[in-house]
C-alpha cells in the first residue's frame, strides 16, 4: 500500500533540487502534491510531468503571496518547507543585504509559510517538515550568514512542536539536516568560489563515507517524515550527512 495514499503535500521551492526529489517521491506513495515555486515554467513542466501534482506560484518571503497559493488548497497534510539559498561568505566578507536576502528566505519563509498553512491542518492534522541542515547545527567560518539562517529554522521548529503539541492540534514539526547535497543550490555556491574544485573537494572531505548526498536520499526521510510511520517523532533534528557530523 502507498505510504501516503489520500495525503494532502504542499512542497515549496519543488520546482528543482531536493524539492523536485521530494515531490516526485511523494507522487510515488500516492499523495497529491501542491509544487509551489517561484520558476513558474519548470514548476508547471514538473507538475506535468508527475501528474498526481499540480503548480502554484509562490514567493516564500511575501505574505500576500503565501495568502493566494495556500488558499487554493481545501486542506493540507503536509507541509515542507524546502525553499531556501545558501550565501557562501564569513562575517567581513558578507554585506548587510545579504544577510536580510538569506533570512527573509530561509527564516521569514518557513515562519509565514507555517501560519499560513495552519487553519488548513488544524482539523485533522499533519506533519510539518522543515529544511534545515547540518549548517543549522555545526557552523564553518565562511557561511555565516546561512548558518544564522538554518540555526533559527532548527529552532523555530522545536517551539512550533511544542506550541502544537501543548495545543493538541495533532500537527508535528521537524527539521531535516542534510549535509552537502549535489543540487543545483550546491552549484550556485561553488560558482561563487574562487575555487570552485577545491570548494568541492572541500565538501567531500567532510563527509566520511566519502562523496556529497543525493536528493532522492534526503526525499526518503522527507516520506517516512510525511507518513504515519513517524507518528512518535515531533521536534526532532533528522541528520542526513554521510557521518559529517559524528
Amino acid at each position: 500500500m502507498a505510504r501516503l495514499a489520500g495525503k494532502i503535500a504542499f512542497v515549496t521551492g519543488a520546482a528543482s533540487g531536493l524539492g523536485a526529489a521530494i515531490a516526485r517521491a511523494y507522487v510515488a506513495e500516492g499523495a497529491s502534491v501542491v509544487i509551489a515555486d517561484i520558476d513558474d515554467e519548470a514548476g508547471a513542466a514538473l507538475a506535468a510531468e508527475l501528474g498526481n501534482a499540480r503548480f502554484v506560484h509562490l514567493d516564500v518571503t511575501s505574505e500576500e503571496s503565501w495568502g493566494a497559493a495556500i488558499a487554493t488548497c481545501d486542506s493540507i497534510d503536509v507541509l515542507v518547507n524546502n525553499a531556501g539559498i545558501t550565501t557562501l561568505g564569513s562575517i567581513e566578507e558578507c554585506t548587510v543585504a545579504q544577510f536580510r536576502h538569506e533570512l527573509d528566505i530561509d527564516v521569514l519563509g518557513v515562519f509565514m509559510g507555517i501560519q499560513a498553512a495552519l487553519p488548513k491542518m488544524k482539523a485533522r492534522g499533519g506533519s510539518i517538515i522543515n529544511m534545515s541542515s547540518l549548517a543549522g547545527i555545526s557552523a564553518s567560518a565562511n557561511l555565516v550568514v546561512y548558518n544564522a539562517a538554518k540555526a533559527a529554522v532548527t529552532l523555530m521548529t522545536k517551539s512550533c512542536a511544542l506550541h502544537f503539541a501543548q495545543k493538541g492540534y495533532g500537527i508535528r514539526c521537524n527539521s531535516i539536516h542534510p549535509g552537502a547535497i549535489h543540487t543545483p543550490i550546491i552549484d550556485k555556491v561553488l560558482a561563487q568560489s574562487d575555487d570552485p574544485e577545491a570548494l568541492y573537494q572541500s565538501f567531500v572531505a567532510t563527509h566520511p563515507i566519502g562523496r556529497l548526498g543525493k536528493p532522492e536520499e534526503i526525499a526518503a526521510i522527507a516520506v517516512y517524515l510525511a507518513s504515519d510511520e513517524s507518528a512518535f517523532a515531533t521536534g526532532a533534528e533528522f541528520r542526513i550527512d554521510g557521518g559529517a557530523s559524528i
